[in-house]
């Protein structure tokens, strides 16, 4: 099948099928691809001589202030494009060329603010993370240097947002891409090459991040561009965003909350397994990052399409969209939990070739991602959540699954089982099982009365 550039798409009329894979597919390539940009460091970092293990989990702990800088990404972008796209659906974008300039101001306004605070207080806070002595140097190398960066970060992924909800997919693909084979090609150039280490794949990443930016805001100021940023809309309105930002603290809490994870696990682990196991906790994150990108990418590419029929009222449509979006996050989620059980070690050697650190990680990843084939599930019905506009059960759904769920089973399991890593793993698959069963029964009614309204007004 053809992709073609979606100003060829018609959102209202075109076959569902073929919508999904236009949009999906490059949607799919951009989420993993996003994703190589702290793998490819980690991966380098990982193979560093003498110093490869320490330096991976130095930069290990910098990762969740890195999910924080994308939260506030998410919360202003991925807030206000599926309002966008609805109003898109309704035939007036001159409202959603409002939403998509009010955006594009605060993402400027937390970057810097970001920036002050990355800059200010980093050492307590990767403490706070999981550091120890050991790698303490390494994740202030890394992330002191990332941090001038924010702003790039921030307009990169927010920006990408609306570019996808007029769907532009391969446009919004080609934005991340340029990023990613910059970092590729850099990252060894720096790291090895100019002997800078972990500095040097910070700086790579930063580089990278910018190029990324500078051809979103390219595109979004040009004539090719269904929304344009233009200079009458940058004046910042608090009945535009607010609403946005209630919409946008759902997958802003699905990636600070993410932080918030990692510190508990590596806290723990640092307990009762020391630095070893923090390592592999670094990897597992990796792996399971990779494994959540591309489901989000195919909601991604759902999103425009449920957004744009479910403001135009087309019912029909809104359900064969959920239901092939749902489908292909569920068999690409089988597939993966598959490989994960049965070939752990090809996932585990991308990182690291240190034997201890492998044996470890293995037998864990085993156990973290026991469940995974679940999330295709919970992905699809809580994004879909978003897509209709209803911000307070996706809000709801994130915060169930980590912070009122797994973030308690990783305390209390190791009181209750012996071995205490075991335990500390054990809790995510525990947490997912009861967050899925919980997300699946909610969308089910909600999506039940949404649809028996939207046919009465059909009707009407």
């Amino acid at each position: 099948m053809k992709l073609t550039l979606s100003k060829e798409v018609n959102l209202a009329k075109e076959p569902i099928g073929h919508l999904l894979w236009v949009l999906a597919v490059p949607a799919i390539t951009s989420q993993v691809v996003n994703a190589l940009y702290n793998m490819v460091d980690r991966m380098y970092i990982g193979h560093i001589p003498e110093i490869g293990s320490v330096a991976l989990t130095g930069v290990g702990v910098c990762f969740p202030l890195i999910m924080i800088v994308s939260a506030f990404a998410y919360l202003f972008g991925m807030g206000g494009a599926p309002r966008a796209s609805i109003y898109m659906g309704k035939k007036q974008n001159d409202m959603a060329e409002k939403i998509m300039g009010n955006s594009f101001v605060s993402l400027c306004i937390i970057a810097i603010l970001l920036t002050i605070a990355m800059l200010i207080g980093t050492r307590p806070l990767l403490y706070l993370f999981g550091a120890s002595a050991n790698t303490i140097g390494y994740a202030m190398d890394y992330i002191q240097i990332y941090a001038i960066g924010t702003i790039f970060v921030q307009l990169t992924l927010g920006l990408n947002a609306f570019i996808s909800c007029q769907g532009f997919s391969l446009i919004s693909m080609f934005t991340v891409c340029i990023g990613a084979v910059t970092n590729i090609v850099l990252d060894p150039i720096f790291i090895f090459g100019f002997g800078m280490g972990v500095q040097g794949a910070a700086l790579a990443t930063v580089l990278s991040q910018a190029f990324s930016a500078a051809w979103a805001i390219y595109f979004l100021c040009s004539s090719k561009s269904v929304l344009r940023l233009q200079k009458k809309n940058l004046r910042l309105s608090a009945p535009i965003m607010l609403p946005c930002i209630a919409l946008g603290v759902a997958p802003f809490l699905m990636q600070a909350t993410e932080s918030v994870l990692v510190l508990c696990f590596n806290s723990s682990l640092l307990r009762y397994g020391g630095d070893l196991a923090v390592g592999a906790m670094t990897i597992l994150s990796s792996v399971m990052q990779f494994a959540m990108l591309p489901l989000q990418g195919i909601t991604q590419g759902g999103q425009p399409i449920i957004s744009y029929n479910y403001g135009a009222k087309l019912s029909d449509r809104v359900k064969r969209a959920f239901r092939l979006q749902t489908l292909a996050c569920l068999g690409y989620s089988t597939i993966l939990w598959a490989m994960v059980l049965l070939f752990p070690g090809l996932f585990v050697a991308i990182f690291t070739n240190d034997p201890e650190l492998t044996e470890i990680t293995c037998w864990a990843l085993r156990i973290y991602m026991s469940t995974v084939l679940l999330m295709g599930i919970q992905i699809s019905c809580q994004q879909s959540f978003i897509a209709f506009g209803n911000s307070k059960i996706s809000a709801f759904l994130a915060v169930l699954r980590k912070m009122l769920l797994l973030i308690p089973l990783i305390y209390i399991l190791p009181m209750l089982i012996p071995d205490k890593v075991f335990a500390v793993f054990l809790a995510e698959p525990i947490a997912d099982t009861i967050a899925v069963a919980t997300t699946a029964i909610l969308f089910y009614r909600e999506f039940k009365k949404m649809m028996r309204e939207m046919q009465q007004k059909e009707g009407a």
